[in-house]
């Protein structure tokens, strides 16, 4: 049939022109927070946010030797949920938090489903989106901060004898909630011992 197994096509994504002078930077300013601050491994978090898709399509498939579009049937299925995973520069996984789409906890796993209770003793917190959408909002990225991102700081200087005024660094990426006046304000407000970076647009 002169047919080859072949991936999907897909647009690459681009970067920056000057993607090196920005990571330059970006390394620069937060080596230059972390001496200044004497900021530990411990205290310095990442969290990222990913798409978990409930039946996950393949994007490779058979297809005429040379075809330029390969077509794969479910490679666009978009039925999913959010998982908000943090891990500190020390190495520790942070609980991570679930958002799924729907206005209720009826919206959310079952609490006889399977691993619920395994879920639930590793601190994973399930929360329902409350939108049109499962993707984080300003409320749920408060939960996370609030449930998780301080409580665990705030045992880290405990466990580090650190004092409470002890500044740490949370690094997110440059999504446009996370970027927004409103939830900036909110955090220089409540946690101002926090201070966010953000992971370059485009640079990952």
């Amino acid at each position: 049939l002169g047919w080859s197994y072949r991936r999907a096509t897909k647009a690459a994504k681009k970067v920056p022109d000057n993607v090196d002078e920005i990571l330059q930077e970006a390394y620069l300013r937060e080596a230059n927070l972390i001496r200044n601050y004497a900021i530990p491994g411990g205290l310095r978090v990442n969290t990222d946010q990913t798409q978990i898709v409930y039946q996950q399509g393949t994007n490779t498939t058979w297809s005429e030797r040379g075809a330029k579009q390969v077509p794969t049937s479910g490679h666009e299925e978009k039925r999913a949920f959010t998982l908000v995973p943090s891990i500190s520069a020390s190495g520790v996984l942070l609980p991570m938090q679930a958002i799924y789409h729907g206005q209720k906890d009826g919206s959310l796993p079952s609490k006889d489903c399977p691993a619920y209770a395994a879920a639930q003793k590793l601190g994973v917190r399930l929360l329902p989106s409350k939108s049109k959408t499962y993707w984080s909002t300003h409320e749920t990225i408060h939960d996370l901060v609030d449930n998780i991102i301080v409580p665990y700081l705030d045992a880290t200087k405990k466990e580090l004898g650190l004092p409470e005024s002890q500044f740490s660094i949370w690094k997110i990426d440059c999504w446009s909630v996370h970027k927004s006046e409103d939830f900036m304000t909110w955090m220089r407000t409540n946690h101002p011992r926090i201070i966010v970076l953000f992971v370059p647009a485009n640079c990952t």
